[in-house]
């Protein structure tokens, strides 16, 4: 497998890569129901009112609904890193979040996701993607680095596998 640099530490020119559904207009049904999926109860992704009482204009999501826009942003910069790969396998490995302030209903997010690190282990390579979220206006919401092992995918299908 062989990586075109986007952006990589010092390494060529920076690419800005979107990924696919861009920009996303956060509901309070899709904060809810990703809330209910991730069991946390807290009252201010579900009620308006405590959202209000906690300083918010509406409900919020959970810190780790960002991964709704990194997460196809970032597997969508590592395809088109790996882009002479034959159909590579993706698996998220880990990923951080740096908030500026919560999403809230509401927001309408656009996202820019680079690579900014590309290693080998062990055979897997491991891409690192940086993906900024923003607000219709511009205002910074969140940051999201996401770890992704690329795994090669069968180089040839009319091949049996092997025992």
């Amino acid at each position: 497998m062989s990586a075109k640099a986007h952006g990589s530490r010092g390494e060529g020119p920076r690419e800005w890569i979107g990924g696919p559904g861009f920009p996303y207009e956060v509901s309070r049904v899709k904060i809810f129901e990703f809330a209910e999926a991730v069991g946390d109860a807290n009252p201010a992704y579900r009620d308006v009112a405590a959202a209000r009482r906690a300083g918010y204009p509406d409900v919020i999501a959970p810190p780790t609904f960002a991964v709704v826009m990194a997460l196809p942003a970032s597997v969508a910069a590592a395809r088109e890193a790996f882009s002479g790969a034959d159909s590579p396998i993706v698996v998220h490995v880990e990923q951080r979040f740096e908030y500026s302030r919560p999403i809230r209903a509401g927001d309408v997010l656009h996202g820019e996701s680079e690579v900014i690190s590309i290693r080998e282990m062990r055979g897997t390579v491991m891409v690192t993607a940086r993906t900024q979220i923003r607000a219709a206006d511009g205002q910074h919401i969140c940051t999201a680095a996401m770890t992704l092992a690329i795994l090669p995918g069968n180089e040839r299908s009319d091949q049996a596998p092997h025992p």
